[in-house]
């Protein structure tokens, strides 16, 4: 795992051009949540901003935090200068500074599990909130799935594809809302549905996978077999299932 989140640095760019951003509704769910003043906030896990910029536009202190250099200067060319970043993997932040709000878009699942809530706790002053923003980014049309996943299944089946996120089975709750209601540190957790429909070209959805850690694992004579039995299959135009989920925890 630690590998692959350190793979996105290479593409940084494409990254930043294929990834979507973070409607303010997002944003809006997060903050009335908190519902007193947010006035500092750490994200883990920023990439090249794309919820960096939807948080700190809201007057917010910010400090974002990635372990790849190559996507925090991406992240610098597209938010505002008083946001300040950090080159650090998630369990090599200090534990020396507290927030009103900690929150992951995208990048929870690549921290490591072992006192990932504790030190999640020591990072927010008392009532602090912590959110996390996630949920797939999908083919909408299934049997034009079953089809993509056809044509990349050789190189990499759907074992590899997806990224290394706890199971949820079993709870109400999504992953990471299960933990969080479980755990003693947190309380009134929530979760939040915002629901996202995209358009894309096929070049553009291509170019998106060509973010994924799995396909950047690959060799690049691999990777280009797989764009192109995946472009074979695709049409013109693709509608992308890519809702957001919003969960949401009060530090006890």
């Amino acid at each position: 795992m630690t590998e692959r989140r350190l793979t996105f640095g290479a593409v940084a760019e494409a990254y930043e051009q294929f990834r979507p951003g973070y409607p303010d509704a997002a944003v809006d769910a997060v903050l009335d949540y908190a519902a007193r003043p947010v006035r500092s906030a750490l994200e883990i896990g920023a990439g090249t901003g794309k919820a960096t910029r939807a948080f700190a536009r809201r007057e917010i202190a910010f400090t974002a935090t990635d372990p790849d250099p190559a996507m925090l200067t991406e992240l610098r060319q597209h938010v505002p200068a008083a946001v300040a970043t950090v080159a650090a993997a998630f369990e090599q932040l200090p534990l020396d500074s507290t927030y009103d709000l900690v929150f992951a878009a995208a990048s929870l699942h690549w921290t490591l599990a072992t006192d990932r809530w504790s030190r999640v706790a020591a990072l927010l002053v008392p009532g602090g909130v912590f959110a996390n923003l996630g949920g797939p980014f999908e083919l909408a049309d299934p049997q034009l799935a079953a089809e993509v996943a056809a044509a990349r299944c050789e190189l990499l089946p759907d074992g590899v594809i997806r990224a290394p996120e706890p199971d949820a089975s079993g709870s109400d709750l999504r992953w990471p809302g299960n933990e969080l209601i479980n755990s003693p540190l947190f309380t009134d957790v929530r979760q939040v549905e915002i629901p996202r429909r995209l358009e894309l070209s096929a070049e553009e959805y291509i170019g998106h996978l060509g973010t994924v850690s799995a396909f950047l694992t690959l060799s690049e004579s691999d990777r280009r077999t797989a764009f192109g039995n995946i472009r074979a299959v695709l049409p013109e135009q693709v509608a992308i299932a890519a809702d957001i989920t919003v969960h949401l925890a009060r530090l006890s």
